[in-house]
């Protein structure tokens, strides 16, 4: 195994509270047809949510990406990734 295959990275969304934020966010990965590790979303007390998803395997060029494509969204107010 090559060390991308072995690569853990963690995406982490903040944006406004908006039901289908989740979806949106595990849409990216669905569309890839990527099973992310771990998924954690929690709702602020300032009517922020956070969500973060743990990826085993993914390209580090794909995360960039993942993370671009949802900072395009309206509700989305930050997304980077960084390796665990």
């Amino acid at each position: 195994m090559n060390a991308q295959e072995l690569s853990l990275w963690r995406l982490r969304v903040t944006t406004d509270a908006d039901p289908g934020v989740v979806a949106r966010v595990l849409e990216r990965f669905q569309n890839l047809n990527v099973l992310p590790r771990r998924v954690v979303a929690e709702a602020g007390i300032d009517n922020r949510f956070s969500i973060e998803v743990d990826v085993l395997g993914m390209p580090e060029a794909q995360m960039t990406l993942v993370a671009i494509k949802l900072r395009q969204n309206t509700s989305v107010l930050n997304a980077y990734w960084h390796r665990l």
